[in-house]
């Protein structure tokens, strides 16, 4: 198993699309290359972000070799590879072609519901399928079931390629649970930016950011400021960004760091159904917040 460095900022990648509902390749190979070039120090790809459940398998392996082709090696790619069916997942990670990609993020079965016990044994086959380093993701708003501090502790423990758990279940004691007890090589990451601040204090390693699509340079000094100790000027930059915090999910993600990436001119302000763009008090809302950045939009 190769090592792989997850301490810094991590930037789920969204998806572009033109207006006709195609992906906008040209525009996701500019962010990526504003990515690499402004500080991100991983790229998420294909992860909740993406819009995943809504692209076709042809456009999942385009852009996959996209953005491998356009990193060229100069950062980590952590790719999203999860499901609800263990043996279906099994069976990919087996199969498919991972070359370029750094680490597998895996998301907690959703839909299903099943118990801790249920959780463990399949991280535990998924763990046994790849040689790859995985990274657990627990988002139990989406997935409808929690993964538990113990079972974290206990995948992490004897899962030897389970090096991190990205962390959004908004449960401050539970996460610092993990954090407390954890083995040495095995990080907690922050699964939400306004966690980020308060849960690196805490001893995660920092984040997998959404605000980091836009970003990318200011998010990833305040998660830099925050691993080297420098916590009065982290929280800084921590504070200039809560208000656009609470825009960015209001109208649910990735709609409003898309409505941003629009107004910045990286992207077109289109998502795919059932998603829908924000709405129009919140987009305003957003441009307010941009210009007191001083951002042109």
């Amino acid at each position: 198993m190769a090592d792989i460095n997850l301490k810094g900022m991590g930037v789920a990648l969204i998806t572009p699309f033109k207006e006709d509902d195609s992906v906008d390749y040209d525009a996701l190979g500019k962010l990526v290359d504003y990515q690499v070039q402004n500080g991100t120090d991983y790229l998420v790809v294909l992860g909740t972000t993406a819009e995943t459940p809504t692209l076709t398998e042809d456009e999942k392996k385009k852009i996959i070799d996209l953005v491998v082709t356009r990193v060229r090696g100069q950062i980590p790619i952590v790719l999203g590879v999860g499901g609800n069916c263990t043996q279906a997942l099994v069976e990919k990670l087996k199969q498919d072609n991972f070359d370029g990609i750094d680490a597998i993020l895996s998301v907690v079965p959703y839909y299903n519901k099943p118990s801790q016990e249920g959780i463990y044994q399949h991280y535990k086959a998924v763990a046994k399928a790849t040689k790859l380093p995985i990274v657990l993701y627990n988002v139990p708003g989406r997935t409808g079931v929690n993964m538990s501090a113990e079972t974290t502790l206990r995948i992490a423990s004897e899962c030897d390629n389970v090096v991190a758990i990205k962390e959004a279940s908004g449960n401050m004691t539970q996460m610092d649970d993990i954090i407390k007890n954890k083995p040495a090589n095995f990080d907690v990451i922050s699964g939400d930016d306004g966690f980020t601040f308060p849960l690196m204090t805490l001893g995660a390693v920092g984040v997998i950011s959404v605000i980091g699509n836009a970003f990318p340079r200011e998010f990833s000094r305040m998660v830099r400021l925050a691993l080297a100790g420098d916590y009065t000027n982290a929280r800084t930059i921590h504070h200039s960004f809560t208000e656009l915090f609470n825009l960015l999910f209001v109208d649910g993600n990735p709609a409003g760091v898309k409505c941003m990436l629009h107004m910045m001119g990286f992207i077109e302000n289109k998502l795919r159904l059932p998603l829908v763009p924000t709405r129009i008090g919140t987009f305003e809302k957003i441009r307010e917040v941009l210009r007191q950045l001083n951002i042109k939009c």
